[in-house]
């Protein structure tokens, strides 16, 4: 096994957990600001949401970076940001502010790509460096 297929998936596992729990910080510290979005943009019930995404967030970015049931954590992570691009960056139906749309277009595609990458992660599994794989000598799960 390749010094790549060691460090490759348990680095891009923690630059997945440091981005989430980044976020947790950032929408839990600007907290009025982050509520006054989400119910701007139609979410109703939008501080319990709130409450209940980034303690989802949380756990899911902690089981990729120990890579325990990371699969797991990251289906959870996967649908929350599915969700999040879905609703809160709906481009498509800007169509009177050019730069608005075009920055809300950036933030889609980019939480797709994040999307995209926990798909792989799904798919791939926490490579061999991950508490997942303790008991198989570092084999891949």
């Amino acid at each position: 096994m390749s010094i790549s297929d060691t460090l490759a998936p348990l680095i891009g596992r923690l630059a997945f957990g440091w981005f989430f729990l980044t976020q947790v910080a950032i929408y839990g510290g600007n907290w009025d600001s982050t509520i006054d979005l989400m119910t701007f943009r139609g979410v109703s019930g939008a501080a319990f949401i709130l409450v209940l995404t980034l303690l989802l967030i949380t756990m899911g970015a902690i089981s990729l970076i120990f890579g325990y049931h990371a699969r797991y954590g990251a289906l959870i992570l996967f649908t929350l940001t599915m969700i999040a691009t879905v609703v809160l960056h709906d481009w498509w139906r800007i169509t009177d502010n050019p730069a608005q749309r075009a920055t809300e277009f950036e933030l889609f595609a980019c939480h797709l790509a994040i999307a995209g990458g926990l798909l792989m992660l799904i798919g791939m599994g926490p490579g061999p460096v991950a508490i997942d794989n303790r008991n198989r000598g570092g084999g891949k799960r």
